[in-house]
């Protein structure tokens, strides 16, 4: 497998990319995708970006940032830190 293939209207991430990023293990990269611990998000893209996706995956305080073309070849990679999903963010 490449790291990224697409299947149909589907892309499948490599665990060896999701692991690097997020200092894991290929297997505990596994087991924490399956338990939802790592959150994925697909985006098409539009005028000037369309035959691009974006794939981001979050995990903890982490998140990679994927951009395929229509083969999957990764055309840029990035990783930044977000914040929690589920915290709300209090106005001073």
């Amino acid at each position: 497998m490449t790291d990224v293939e697409r299947r149909g209207d589907q892309f499948v991430v490599d665990a060896l990319v999701l692991a690097d990023a997020f200092d894991l293990s290929v297997e505990e990269t596994r087991h924490r995708m399956q338990g939802g611990q790592i959150a994925s998000l697909c985006e098409t893209g539009e005028g000037e970006d369309a035959g691009r996706w974006r794939l981001t995956f979050r995990h903890q305080s982490r998140a990679l940032r994927l951009i395929v073309d229509a083969r999957g070849e990764i055309l840029g990679k990035s990783t930044f830190p977000v914040g929690h999903p589920n915290r709300a963010v209090q106005a001073r």
